[in-house]
Formats: C-alpha cells, sequence, structure tokens
C-alpha cells in the first residue's frame, strides 16, 4: 500500500512513434494503427492523472529527455525519491551482466544517448492521425515542443 511508483514519461509522440516502430510479440495489435496508439496514450494519461489526484505523493514523473540530459540528477531525484542511497553503479547500468527480457534489451547494454529525443521530428508528416488525436496534449507544451502543423494554428 505504501510503494512508491515511478511513472516514466516521454514526449507523447516519441512514445507513441517508438511503440509504432516496434516489432512487439503477439497481443498487441494496437502498437501497429497511430490512431489507436494515439487512444491508448490518452487513456494512459488520464489514468496517470487520476493517480497524481488519488496517491499525490507516492508517483514522481521522471522524462526521458531529462534522464538523457542529466542523468545523474534524474537518477538521484529518483532514488531520493525512493529513500535509497545514491551509488555510482546506478549510472553505469549498462554493465550490468543480468539477462533483460524487454523490447529494450540491447539498448540498456549502452550508455543513454539522446537521438531518440524528438525522433518523431523526422517523421512529423506522416503521424497526421497520431497528431490529430493527441492534440489535446500536444498544444498544453511549449511551441518547441509542438508539431509544426499546431503552431501554424492559433
Amino acid at each position: 500500500p505504501n510503494a512508491k511508483i515511478i511513472n516514466a514519461r516521454r514526449h507523447p509522440l516519441d512514445s507513441c512513434f517508438g511503440s509504432y516502430k516496434q516489432l512487439f510479440a503477439s497481443g498487441q495489435p494496437f502498437t501497429y494503427d497511430l490512431f489507436e496508439l494515439g487512444e491508448y496514450y490518452l487513456e494512459y494519461q488520464q489514468l496517470m492523472e487520476y493517480w497524481h489526484e488519488v496517491i499525490p505523493n507516492f508517483i514522481l514523473d521522471v522524462h526521458y529527455e531529462k534522464v538523457v540530459n542529466d542523468l545523474e540528477t534524474e537518477v538521484k531525484r529518483m532514488l531520493d525519491f525512493c529513500d535509497l542511497s545514491f551509488e555510482e553503479n546506478c549510472l553505469r547500468f549498462y554493465e550490468t551482466e543480468r539477462a533483460v527480457k524487454t523490447a529494450s534489451s540491447e539498448q540498456v547494454r549502452q550508455p543513454l544517448y539522446s537521438s531518440s529525443v524528438n525522433l518523431w521530428r523526422n517523421y512529423e508528416d506522416n503521424l497526421g492521425d497520431l497528431i490529430e488525436i493527441l492534440r489535446p496534449l500536444l498544444i498544453e507544451l511549449p511551441k518547441s515542443e509542438q508539431p509544426s502543423v499546431l503552431q501554424k494554428v492559433d
């Protein structure tokens, strides 16, 4: 009942596009439809807003972009939230020998990199359905993080 939750966040378009281009195992067909992915993302957003209201001191939002830009600060923030001590090994997560069974199994074997930040911009012209369904979230972002099609509308 007193578990701490770390909510890993990412730019909505990067999050959805990252799932879209990943070949998942069966049982996740929604990841191959941009509109459906957007619907799932909106539901996730609503669910997290609910939990933030119900258990506000037990959820920490951690933004991928901030982790990539300042790993040590963000790791310390997460550990502090969980009442855990910082260890240098936390910054060298990629040196672990343990088995990893996730879609990012290759990525966890290397240091963080920033090439996936704003990757959606390279495909913006093909993300119209996703942009449209995520519009309510995207217009709340700073202009610099919005798709160009939304910046043209005032």
